[in-house]
């Protein structure tokens, strides 16, 4: 019987599929067998197949898996030590028997990842794996994220790294740039992020592992294997053990140097739905549908996940539980969450703090495009008073600091555009509730939407659209590039003094850009990669960055971890147009400071502000930064220089 797209066989709704919840689907091995479980209620025969090869050749064996009732998944066991060798799925379907598929839940596969590979996992441990333990973290209030791209970071001949665009190049000490000044891991160590947020590491589809001479560029964000890292980031991405090992050493690495490490997730869409493990699993099972039968697209990616449906949610929560306990992964940032249900993203943070409730998700509050999931049930920036633990990345502050991400010539606070006061105040207060921030006047969101400040993400730019160097340029034709250092340095300002948790892309502290392109995914390295000599041309600059987030993290009153906490210490200052001015107070959050005044100037001309009478330290003054003290100052009137920032302390 055959039945249209998008619907159950038989008549049947998906809610009836018998769910499974052991821990053993696709594979448990062992030196003298190997368990194969698959999850195929739909399915009238599934086969095994077995290879010696990742790709090419024919089945050595081919086998029968069983089931003993319909509620149950089927197996097999293989008797011998399979290590080494590849598998696939098949099942038969409406009579017809599907392609091969490595199967969803595959945790290893081979070159392309077409095939699933049996791998003793203890086997890929580096040494010392055992004792690998995450950076301490008191409160996630204490994060500073920082989006780091694989080649984007090491390419360049600039780097002085050897295992260019792999995970490799992350376990490399010592690395320079040409005027011997640090690269890779040791310079964000030297810059004092807390965390990295790795771009797609997972198996994508976009790159094909066996021409890696061609260097090809994509962010990733086309999922073929969601439980498995990437070949095209391996030195060998024909032995499926070699990535998960070099996978391992590379977040070892960046735990040894006090840094915890963020696995970007995306679990929205599948690069292809037909072909898809899922599809060739389960059909139709994980996707969701419009009433024609075509499949719904709110991911902007020609499909979209149903993450309502419980083996959809149950596969979610396991991966991101695998990657946190198989590989030590600190947190997740979920791509177009709001495609995700609210239900699901409460049962992931409900799962990884079993694990340790220092481990960090946010994601974008939106998707791409309307689904058919209800918007009361999508993980959506709207619904984050909903989601348990759940950061979202605030548009608000960012367009407001900087101008719309889609209009390049628009400007932002920092460079001058006027009512952008609200939207930035409303990004100072991490969009929780407070009396002095007009909602009726931010840029998007009308209403607090954060319980608590650590539930907001704050930055001016990420991989998506234009960088902040490229904007700022294209808002601003004709500055100079002393104008627009300055903008630079105020816009980041605001964000690392800012509550929340402050987000910054990389390179950006060396005034990196990308040549005025917007979405750089399929660019080549000459547009995406760092030039890694502008650490000493914009060193100035990079020691600001370093400035700001040592004076984040030595003082606790921009961090404040409650709504409450923030009202009771943070009061804004009356300014004129152009300018936002507050002050934290009472030693906020147990800050050694007493007193401290903020003052940012988005005004192309200098301006005043009155600040409480007194003897006051500034901190950062006209684009210089210094946590000890730069000159005194005297409270009342105060002239602001155009486009800067100025912080005090008593």
């Amino acid at each position: 019987m055959s039945q249209a797209i998008g619907q159950a066989p038989f008549g049947k709704s998906f809610d009836s599929y018998p769910p499974y919840y052991g821990s053993d689907l696709q594979l448990t091995y062992a030196n003298n067998q190997s368990k194969f479980t698959f999850w195929s209620p739909n399915a009238e025969e599934v086969y095994l197949h077995l290879y010696n090869e990742g790709e090419g050749g024919i089945p050595y064996q081919t086998l029968k898996m069983v089931r003993n009732n319909p509620s149950e998944p089927w197996h097999i066991t293989v008797g011998g030590d399979l290590k080494g060798r590849f598998y696939t799925f098949q099942i038969k379907y409406q009579g017809k028997l599907l392609n091969e598929t490595q199967g969803a839940w595959a945790n290893a596969v081979g070159i392309n990842g077409n095939r699933a590979a049996v791998v003793d996992l203890k086997s890929t441990n580096p040494t010392g794996w055992s004792s690998d333990k995450r950076p301490p973290l008191k409160s996630p209030n204490d994060i500073i994220l920082y989006e780091l791209v694989h080649r984007d970071m090491t390419m360049s001949p600039t780097s002085g790294i050897k295992h260019k665009g792999k995970f490799l190049a992350w376990t490399e000490k010592g690395s320079k740039n040409g005027q011997g000044q640090s690269t890779g891991i040791d310079h964000i160590k030297e810059l004092g992020v807390t965390h990295v947020h790795l771009l797609p590491s997972f198996d994508h589809a976009s790159i094909d592992e066996k021409k890696l001479d061609e260097n090809k560029y994509n962010w990733g964000y086309d999922p073929k294997n969601f439980n498995a890292p990437e070949g095209s980031f391996s030195i060998n991405p024909a032995d499926p053990s070699a990535r998960i090992k070099e996978f391992k050493q590379m977040v070892q690495s960046f735990h040894k140097n006090g840094i915890r490490v963020i696995m970007d997730v995306v679990y929205n869409h599948t690069s292809s739905a037909a072909g898809s493990a899922f599809n060739l699993s389960v059909p139709e099972y994980f996707y969701r549908h419009n009433p024609d039968g075509s499949y719904s697209n709110a991911s902007g990616c020609g499909n979209e996940t149903a993450s309502e449906r419980t083996m959809v949610r149950q596969y979610i929560v396991e991966s991101v539980k695998y990657w946190a306990t198989e590989y030590h992964i600190d947190g997740f940032r979920f791509d177009l969450m709001a495609v995700h249900d609210v239900e699901t993203m409460n049962a992931v943070t409900k799962a990884l703090h079993e694990i340790d409730p220092s481990i960090f998700v946010y994601g974008e509050g939106w998707s791409a495009g309307d689904s058919p999931l209800p918007l009361a049930k999508r993980a959506t920036k709207a619904n984050a008073l909903l989601l348990n633990d759940v950061a979202v990345f605030s548009d608000d502050i960012r367009d407001g600091i900087k101008g719309h991400f889609a209009k390049e010539t628009e400007k932002g606070f920092a460079t001058g555009a006027p009512n952008m006061e609200e939207s930035v105040k409303f990004g100072i207060v991490a969009s929780t509730q407070h009396p002095q921030v007009d909602y009726s006047k931010v840029n998007y969101s009308k209403a607090p939407y954060a319980k608590k400040p650590s539930q907001t993400i704050s930055y001016v730019s990420c991989h998506d659209d234009l960088c902040l160097v490229d904007k700022l340029r294209a808002s601003n034709p004709g500055a100079s590039e002393n104008d627009l250092i300055k903008y630079n340095k105020l816009a980041q300002t605001i964000v690392l003094t800012s509550q929340g948790i402050p987000f910054i892309f990389c390179g950006e502290e060396i005034f990196r850009d990308k040549k005025g392109v917007h979405n750089s995914f399929q660019s080549p390295d000459s547009i995406n990669s760092i030039n890694w000599n502008n650490k000493a041309k914009y060193n100035e600059l990079f020691k600001y960055y370093q400035g700001l987030i040592n004076l984040r993290k030595k003082h606790p009153a921009f961090r404040i971890p409650t709504t409450e906490g923030i009202q009771k210490h943070l009061k804004f200052i009356d300014a004129p147009a152009g300018v936002v001015a507050y002050q934290l107070s009472g030693n906020a959050n147990g800050d050694s400071w007493k007193d401290i005044v903020a003052v940012f100037n988005g005004n192309t001309k200098a301006a005043k502000v009155s600040i409480p009478a007194g003897k006051w330290i500034a901190i950062i003054k006209d684009g210089k930064i210094n946590e000890k003290g730069i000159s005194p100052q005297n409270g009342g009137v105060v002239e602001i220089p155009a486009s800067s920032a100025l912080l005090l302390k008593r």
